[in-house]
């Protein structure tokens, strides 16, 4: 059994954790929710999204919460932009990287940004061209690569292809989303399997929801293949606002007791990353759905 000495685990929370939560959490709660994780030893964050406020109300502030966070040094702070429009707002915030997103199901690239995935493209290019003139590294997101809620099943030859416009454009990483959570870990194996015959390993990263409870088993299945870059939201928050169905994302409190009860490196601090959980889990007023938080009130 294969397994890497030490993963990168890139907090997502604050944008797709956040933007499918029905309380409305005010902005000084996020900033400091934010500084509390800059704190945790994680590397990454994904702090919000530069989207118009009609699509998503509760990225609202994204400015505000991209000027107000403490930067803490070595830790990268990204965001997510869909348009020239989102970008101009991201530099002017001052995100130290920027992430596009598109998804490999025309249907849900139609419902997710009304337009289709090549006129996606024309529009991701000058994103791409604009961000790497300004020394952003660009990240890019593929949903649905395991599964859409409108189309069914994803045919692996659109995934290649897509990934090959988008590392030709000048993404050094390629997270891939299972958007709904219906992967399993012998579908995760088939797929990657097929897609490192044409890219090296090293340039993907994860993204699991756990719909149906297999995110953590479909993580091990990715470790085995030699993925050491995964997507995760603190407590399994998240969802997609146009995936019906899709629940929270793999948990980053999850995540971290899965991996380092396996002996694998992911620099983060147990305890400060369990103050975290139990701060936003108090800001949104419900219980979340990790099972470390779980036990956390148990041992309250």
């Amino acid at each position: 059994m294969y397994l890497p000495k030490k993963v990168t685990v890139k907090e997502v929370g604050p944008r797709d954790g956040l933007q499918n939560e029905k309380k409305q959490i005010n902005t000084d709660d996020k900033v400091k929710w934010i500084n509390m994780l800059s704190h945790t030893g994680l590397s990454f964050i994904e702090v919000t999204s530069f989207v118009h406020p009609k699509w998503i109300p509760s990225l609202a502030d994204c400015f505000e919460v991209a000027k107000k966070i403490d930067r803490v040094e070595g830790v990268t702070y990204s965001a997510l932009v869909p348009n020239q429009k989102g970008l101009e707002k991201a530099l002017a915030a001052e995100i130290d990287e920027i992430a596009i997103f598109m998804s490999a199901s025309e249907t849900h690239n139609q419902h997710n940004v009304n337009r289709s995935r090549e006129d996606s493209f024309a529009i991701l290019k000058g994103v791409i061209n604009d961000s790497l003139t300004e020394n952003k590294k660009v990240r890019g997101y593929i949903s649905t690569v395991f599964g859409c809620p409108y189309e069914g099943a994803i045919e692996v030859a659109e995934v290649l292809r897509i990934c090959e416009k988008l590392f030709s454009m000048g993404v050094y990483e390629i997270s891939l989303g299972d958007t709904i959570g219906v992967a399993t870990p012998k579908q995760v194996n088939e797929v990657l399997s097929l897609i490192f015959r044409e890219f090296p390993e090293g340039q993907f990263a994860m993204h699991f929801h756990n719909t149906r409870g297999t995110a953590l088993a479909n993580v091990n299945a990715s470790l085995e293949l030699g993925i050491t870059s995964f997507d995760s939201s603190l407590g399994g928050l998240g969802g997609c606002p146009y995936a019906p169905g899709a629940s929270g994302n793999v948990a980053t409190d999850d995540l971290y007791y899965l991996l380092n009860t396996m002996g694998i490196q992911t620099g983060i601090e147990e305890k400060k990353l369990k103050a975290a959980v139990r701060y936003i889990q108090e800001k949104i007023g419900r219980r979340l759905d990790s099972h470390s938080s779980r036990l956390l009130e148990e041992f309250l």
